[in-house]
């Protein structure tokens, strides 16, 4: 009998009575209301009231028992939850880390003129590739020219000069043989002798003194690469060696990206290498992110890194180099770049859905065992690959990872368990999305 059903009972059944004992009580008030009657009417009620605890006590009961059997019925229903699991499987993982940094050029050339005069003309296109060697700027060379003439006109009086001391040294050597000369003068005349070849030596070094800034009138590029805006135009005057430079020339082909690598990561890093668990065999590549978020086609290398630690930031100066036939890196262009430090043999790729951490800050999954019985196992991580953790310690080969339901689980309950479906609807069946590549990738 359902609880609605004994309550309905004990009510009508308490109704009768009352109005059974109304109908004897209205009889005896007419009776003067004596003693025996109400001695009879005492005994009247007792029977009453022991019908309506009676029926109270037949309701309550109902009640307690059909709870009762709805919750036991209850308990036998609640089906076993449903989980999404992948099977994890270890993999080698490549440890890379991400730094920010900036591109720089590969050579950087100031030109400045390397002696006086005025600016004839410019030869250049301003903004465009020059060749090393090319002719950016014509001086006037009138007075370089000038210049060149007159020490040639020296070195020819001085080489007359000194022809004419080496006839007359020769007599002298013929005469002074015979003491026909003395031994005083014929000294005397070969010092004058060297003196001469000297002078002839310093008339000769200001020709080509000359000459070379009579070069120096062509300013030329001193390397290939892209140029500036100019500073100086037609009718400039300009002096050797000014501070301030006519223009810049930057070779953009290859191009650097100096990046800082913090002094904890480094350590890490050497730390990992020297215990074993990352093997550094491989070449040393570096992928560059563009500000856009899009990739460089062109995967560079590491050209060498700083021995020394920058005391104000902490950090380690390293710079790669990469290729730039197209000119699509200008210098201090902002790039992230990713850098291959060495590979992590049999991690797992777990997605970061599965990994939880207790009050301690200790990282677990729960993993479904071959009976379906939910496990809580304790996990070490190394960095993260895309959407997945990096797990080196705390799993097996084979095991099943809960990734779908984790909130709904705690060990020891029993699951029914199904593949893990990605937000794709694609079914993972490994412990690495499908899209994901084997690269573990550290921000710093």
């Amino acid at each position: 009998m359902q609880t609605k059903e004994l309550v309905v009972f004990g009510f009508l059944y308490l109704l009768v009575l009352f109005i059974i004992i109304s109908k004897q009580n209205l009889t005896m008030k007419f009776k003067n209301q004596n003693e025996v009657e109400r001695m009879r009417s005492a005994k009247l009620w007792a029977p009453t009231l022991s019908a309506c605890a009676l029926a109270v006590s037949l309701a309550l009961v109902g009640c307690s028992k059909n709870a009762s059997s709805e919750a036991g019925a209850g308990q036998q229903q609640a089906p076993a939850p449903e989980v999404g699991v992948i099977t994890a499987q270890p993999q080698n993982v490549e440890q890379s880390i991400e730094l920010s940094g900036r591109t720089t050029a590969y050579q950087v050339s100031e030109v400045r003129p390397q002696t006086s005069g005025i600016i004839l003309r410019r030869l250049f296109t301003e903004g465009s590739f020059v060749r090393e060697g090319q002719a950016l700027y014509q001086l006037d060379s009138r007075t370089n020219k000038a210049s060149v003439e007159n020490f040639k006109a020296t070195l020819l009086q001085q080489e007359a000069n000194l022809k004419s001391l080496q006839i007359k040294l020769n007599r002298y050597k013929e005469l002074v043989s015979s003491h026909a000369v003395a031994r005083q003068d014929y000294d005397d005349l070969v010092g004058q002798v060297n003196v001469a070849k000297a002078q002839v030596d310093a008339a000769r070094a200001q020709v080509n003194n000359a000459e070379v800034d009579l070069g120096y009138s062509t300013i030329r590029s001193p390397i290939s690469g892209q140029s500036g805006p100019s500073s100086v135009t037609a009718g400039a005057l300009v002096t050797a060696n000014q501070t301030n430079s006519l223009v810049t020339i930057r070779q953009l082909d290859p191009i650097y990206v100096d990046i800082n690598q913090s002094s904890t990561e480094l350590l890490r890093l050497r730390q990992n290498l020297s215990q074993g668990s990352i093997d550094r065999s491989n070449n040393t590549r570096v992928k560059l992110k563009l500000e856009d978020g899009s990739y460089y086609s062109t995967e560079g290398t590491l050209a060498f890194s700083d021995a020394n630690v920058n005391e104000q930031t902490g950090t380690v100066t390293v710079r790669a180099v990469f290729p730039n036939t197209k000119h699509l890196l200008l210098p201090g262009m902002y790039a992230t770049a990713e850098i291959a430090q060495g590979v992590i043999p049999n991690a797992y790729l777990i997605p970061q859905l599965a990994l939880s951490r207790t009050p301690s800050n200790q990282a677990i999954v729960f993993v479904a065992n071959e009976k379906g019985v939910v496990e809580s196992r304790p996990v070490e991580t190394s960095g993260t690959q895309g959407q997945n953790w990096i797990i080196t310690k705390g799993l097996n080969p084979g095991d099943k990872v809960i990734v779908d339901g984790v909130a709904k689980v705690k060990a020891g309950e029993q699951v029914k368990i199904k593949p893990y479906q990605t937000n794709e609807g694609q079914s993972m069946t490994g412990a690495q999305a499908p899209s994901a590549s084997n690269r573990n990738t550290t921000k710093g």
